[in-house]
């Protein structure tokens, strides 16, 4: 019996199946570039032996996206021009679309815009040529103005890109990776101006479609989604977007560039500049690696722009001229602007700017406003405007200064501020001090409507930096006119306003529940050192679930306090004298208001005076901590008396006062930072503000509520202090160095009457919101205590640099002292400085045992310090730097 072999696919099947896989490879790659690897090289080497063009050209296509996905547009490209070169030989003027389509984004990619339009365009031809309901032609033209759009948006074209970006998402496929790009970009562009509830629908919208497509989009969307929530406070969801985002791109095999760019622009929000820094640099390696010269140019730019903010003005400089002559030649006008603008402020402050700079900033500046940056405009204006003043061309000054102001009516805030802020200016220059202050006073309510609606207290003291020139210029005039009731009303106006909103539910501790215990995750993170970042988890897995609950948002309510007149301030002192320090230029000022008069006191130019001097305190205090050897502590103590005998002349002296006047004190700027109980012979307590200082007033004490005493872990002494201190109080709750968890300790010291927390403690000055003290389950933030809702009415902090609240711009304070005030403690103790760990038990001890019949915080002090042997480096060390905040 003869049996027939079956027959295999004839030639005409191998070649239609394989043209069908090769038009499959477009899906694919927007699902899982990874996983369709395999299939474009075996649909390029099955074309290639059977001479088929169409499937060859889609199968290079398809391996030219995986090039690019890899981080090597310039492959890409190269790959791309043989596939149009084949598709052109084969007449295929579609597939040749698709091609010119995909070669568009690699030379985008690589810089060459000018190219990249090109391509784009003569794509859109092909395709309106055809015309018709295809499918396939319709999926293409909304790619194509998916690309112009970027490419708009890339030159700085706003307007343009957004209505592109509105076309596409509207016409394009709820289920295509265009609708995602489209709604992502869309964001992006909303972001630039400040319209973050549109922006994070479309981001969400992004992140949803994202989902379904699989891993290659996803990483963008959550980074997009990232930057929006640490705009508006939502710092949880910001950095569990941004861990979201590093998985997807590692689950997608790309290059984590753009992810180290994202996390460089968010810990610059959080003005945690050494971490933004450093990821800004890996962020430039990692791209100039891949060589995404476009996105180089983005990187050098918000690298320049940290190194300006953290004070690096000469790298800042550097990098700016670099990304100058590479915007140039991309063709990116809004990029090389933006160098320009960066470029001039770092040369201003190296004092190197001139008749150049001048002239490029103002050709910057009109290229912005033309392209309606009205933000970036507005800001070259300014730019422009100081340099020429500080040219001495003041007629060119006050037109730069006027263009700014007209540039600026009737924009968001941010806009509206520097445009107040530049007819302030030009009134100055006029010799016009009413327009001045009537200037000074339209954008200082503009900047406390905004505040207000801000979600916490960071971005509150962060936004009121916008507001710190205002503040300046208008004290300037109000001291010239020399009224104490109107200088003391300026600087009440101006500081302690991040403090007033107090979230709702204040002093209610939030309950945390621990997980059970599970594996961790492998994140891409800013090189080696980002493992002990205060924003990373630590190895803790409790504690990084802790960290996320407790940096939910919280809800505010309440409103800004009223400035208090001169008389409810002083019937408020009750016999003290209040001491009221601002600041203009290098000029320092004191309010002195006492029972009987009120004066403007003119301390000088001493601003940089006082702020070396505390800086060789510090070090001088450092040092006698832990001294190498007698004569080193001896050479300390010397250094430390002059420095506080210098900071008294200059800062107390000439007040007036009398030794033993109580005194309430406000600094300023770097004021905050000094050892004021040591500066002056009676009882001092520290205020933010006269306003809050009287917000303390308010809280009476409640007999029910008990003392809590916290012994941290690895201190020496903390022990057996939180022991000594129990047998002083009736109603004690001990938590000892083992019992010190976290959720313990917030939810004990959120009730209680007095805390006392002996821990070690660790500053962070870039964002003292991330400071902390140390717990047994790990280190707590400030940010965490401030969101927890943790306000005893009084409390005393043992611990190392706990009072070393660091000033921003707008006269504003943040730290562990000001966080506790601003939740309703009404009285707190703490260090400025590093305190020996055994010997500081002593004057916890005396402090205690004043607290216990009564006394204030500040008068205990007071008293308790009287009882040191100053002539120990220990003893004075802790005698110099403890200090009093609050009424209570």
């Amino acid at each position: 019996m003869q049996h027939e072999t079956p027959a295999g696919p004839s030639d005409g099947e191998v070649r239609a199946g394989l043209l069908q896989d090769a038009r499959a490879l477009r899906d694919a790659l927007d699902k899982d570039p990874a996983g369709a690897r395999p299939d474009a090289t075996r649909v390029v080497a099955t074309a290639r032996a059977l001479r088929e063009p169409e499937p060859l050209a889609w199968g290079l296509r398809a391996l030219a996206v995986l090039h690019r996905h890899d981080g090597d547009p310039a492959a890409a490209e190269t790959i791309l021009g043989e596939a149009i070169r084949v598709a052109r030989r084969a007449h295929l003027p579609v597939v040749g679309a698709w091609l010119l389509a995909s070669r568009s984004v690699a030379r985008l990619e690589l810089g060459r815009t000018a190219q990249s339009r090109s391509d784009a365009l003569a794509a859109l031809r092909v395709v309106d040529e055809r015309g018709g309901n295809d499918p396939d032609l319709v999926g293409l033209h909304l790619r194509l103005q998916l690309q112009l759009a970027v490419m708009d948006h890339n030159s700085g074209r706003l307007t343009h890109a957004e209505e592109r970006y509105r076309t596409v998402a509207r016409e394009a496929a709820a289920d295509s990776a265009d609708l995602v790009r489209a709604a992502n970009n869309l964001a992006l562009v909303l972001v630039g101006r400040a319209e973050y509830s549109e922006a994070l629908l479309w981001a969400q919208a992004a992140v949803d479609g994202a989902a379904r497509l699989g891993p290659a989009l996803r990483s963008w969307p959550y980074l997009t989604r990232s930057l929006i929530e640490v705009h508006t406070g939502r710092l949880a969801q910001g950095l569990r977007d941004l861990d979201a985002a590093a998985r997807a791109l590692q689950e997608a095999g790309q290059s984590p560039g753009e992810y180290y760019l994202q996390y460089a622009e968010t810990m610059r929000e959080l003005r945690l500049l050494p971490e933004a820094a450093a990821a800004g640099r890996r962020a430039l390696e990692e791209i100039v690696g891949a060589g995404a010269d476009l996105l180089e140019v983005d990187a050098r730019i918000s690298l320049a722009e940290t190194l300006l903010l953290a004070g690096d003005a000469e790298q800042a400089a550097e990098h700016a001229a670099v990304v100058r002559e590479r915007a140039r030649r991309q063709g990116r006008p809004g990029a090389y602007d933006r160098a320009v603008l960066v470029s001039v402020q770092a040369l201003t402050r190296l004092g190197r700017a001139g008749a150049p700079e001048l002239a490029s900033v103002q050709r910057a500046a009109m290229r912005l406003t033309r392209s309606g940056e009205l933000a970036q405009g507005a800001d070259a204006h300014l730019v422009g405007a100081r340099v020429a003043a500080a040219l001495g061309a003041h007629r060119r000054a006050v037109a730069r200064y006027d263009a700014a102001a007209d540039l600026a009516r009737g924009g968001p805030l941010s806009v509206r501020l520097r445009g107040r802020i530049a007819a302030a200016l030009a009134a100055r220059l006029r010799g016009l001090d009413d327009a001045l202050l009537a200037e000074c006073r339209a954008g200082l309510r503009d900047l406390a409507r905004h505040r207000a609606t801000l979600p916490t207290m960071e971005l509150r003291a962060l936004a009121s930096g916008h507001g710190a020139e205002l503040g300046e210029l208008g004290l300037d005039v109000v001291v010239r006119r020399g009224s104490p009731a109107a200088v003391l009303r300026w600087m009440e106006q101006t500081r302690g306003a991040a403090l007033e909103l107090v979230p709702a539910g204040a002093g209610t501790p939030v309950h945390v529940s621990r997980p059970a215990a599970r594996a961790p995750r492998e994140v891409p993170g800013p090189g080696p050192a980002r493992r002990g970042s205060v924003i990373v988890a630590d190895d803790d897995l409790a504690a990084d679930t802790r960290r996320s609950a407790w940096l939910e948002d919280v809800s505010s309510g309440g409103s800004a306090t009223l400035v208090p007149g001169l008389g409810t301030v002083r019937r408020a002192l009750g016999g003290r004298v209040l001491v009221e320090y601002g600041r203009y230029g290098d000029r320092v000022v004191a309010v002195v208001v006492d029972a009987a008069r009120a004066r403007v006191v003119d301390l000088g130019t001493v601003a940089g005076l006082v702020a070396g001097t505390l800086q060789a305190l510090v070090f001088a205090l450092r040092r006698m901590v832990d001294p190498s050897s007698r004569a080193a502590a001896e050479a300390a103590r010397a250094s430390a008396d002059l420095r506080i005998a210098q900071l008294r002349a200059v800062l107390v002296a000439p007040l007036g006062v009398r030794h033993d006047d109580e005194l309430v004190v406000v600094p300023v700027g770097v004021l905050h930072g000094a050892p004021w109980s040591a500066l002056h012979d009676g009882p001092v307590a520290l205020a933010p503000s006269a306003t809050a200082w009287m917000r303390t007033l308010a809280r009476a004490p409640d007999p029910g509520m008990p003392v809590v005493l916290v012994a941290g872990p690895d201190l020496r002494g903390a022990g057996d202090e939180v022991e000594a201190l129990r047998a002083l109080h009736p109603a004690v709750r001990v938590l000892g160095a083992a019992q010190s968890r976290a959720d313990a300790v917030v939810a004990e010291i959120g009730r209680a009457e007095l805390a006392h927390l002996a821990c070690h403690g660790a500053l962070r000055s870039d964002n003292p919101m991330f400071s902390s003290v140390v717990l047994a389950d790990g280190p707590v933030t400030v940010q965490e205590l401030h969101r927890a809702g943790v306000a005893p009415r009084r409390l005393v902090l043992a611990s190392c640099h706990s009072g070393a609240d660091v000033a921003y711009e707008g006269d504003e304070v943040l730290g562990l002292v000001s966080a506790m005030l601003s939740r309703g403690t009404a009285g707190v103790v703490a260090s400025i400085a590093a305190v020996p760990d055994v010997e500081v038990v002593d004057l916890m001890l005396a402090l205690h045992r004043r607290l216990a019949v009564g006394q204030t915080m500040a008068r205990a002090l007071h008293g308790a310090r009287g009882e040191i042997d100053r002539d120990t480096p220990a003893g004075f060390v802790n005698w110099c730097t403890f200090s009093a905040h609050g009424a209570a």
